[in-house]
């Protein structure tokens, strides 16, 4: 079956992108993808069909190839020989780990930056903070969630920290977005993250360490636990339907 992407969003100025050198279209392809995957456009395990992608953006086979190895790296596709491009399964283990690589750059970040904030960089930690707290669209809610998570480590001036921390951060969208399926988990969250910010601007650099690494690790470790729950649930419905499969073709015997 074709690869549907009729709900993926594409900007009429993407006719423009064309003409724009390759390395832009195949990035503006991979956002495009990586935003359906997000959305549920696209499912776990969903094959990619490259020539309808191609027919789908108006482009050849080549910026389709370059958009799945960027995703395959960032975690989102898994590309296998003889059989194309797939979205990526939503793994418990890699969802807790992402996590846990983000509670530890996350927390050196803010302690660096922590000092060199200024009146004007913590307003606009509060503005983002409370555009989160405001926004009741998950798929905007993460967007939000990120540009509060940033503007909390711009001020630290670390260029490549901040790229890991960005990249970990697009590898964690989809994951996010289950911990966001139940209000009650927004609602931690936000609170979460006003304490970090009152830590922020107490100039409490151990407590706001403290609270982002907890912050972090306590989503993750949420995540996982929901992931795996789901895994065991779907194991034991397979077994089931097979032993139900099993009873049906079994037939007594005639009697002699």
């Amino acid at each position: 079956m074709p690869t549907d992407l009729s709900a993926v969003s594409h900007p009429a100025s993407f006719r423009d992108a064309q003409f724009e050198p390759r390395q832009s279209t195949s990035r503006f392809i991979a956002d495009a993808l990586r935003a359906a995957i997000v959305e549920g456009s696209l499912l776990p395990g969903e094959p990619l069909r490259q020539d309808a992608i191609a027919r789908q953006f108006s482009v050849s086979a080549i910026p389709v190839r370059e958009a799945f190895r960027q995703l395959e790296s960032e975690g989102w596709v898994m590309i296998e020989p003889n059989r194309g491009a797939a979205v990526s399964l939503q793994s418990a283990d890699e969802a807790r780990e992402i996590y846990e690589i983000r509670a530890s750059l996350e927390s050196l970040a803010i302690g660096i930056a922590i000092g060199h904030h200024t009146p004007e960089t913590l307003a606009e930690s509060k503005r983002l903070l409370e555009a989160a707290e405001n926004e009741p669209d998950p798929t905007l809610y993460v967007v939000r969630n990120e540009q509060f998570h940033m503007s909390l480590y711009a001020p630290a001036n670390r260029p490549r920290l901040m790229e890991l921390i960005g990249q970990m951060h697009r590898r964690g969208e989809r994951y996010l977005r289950l911990k966001l399926g139940l209000p009650i988990h927004k609602d931690s969250s936000d609170a979460e993250h006003r304490a970090i910010f009152d830590a922020l601007v107490a100039r409490d650099i151990e407590q706001a360490q403290t609270l982002v690494a907890r912050h972090l690790l306590a989503t993750g470790e949420l995540i996982h636990r929901f992931l795996a729950d789901a895994q065991a649930l779907a194991q034991s419905s397979h077994v089931k339907k097979k032993r139900r499969a099993s009873n049906r073709t079994k037939t007594p015997k005639a009697d002699q």
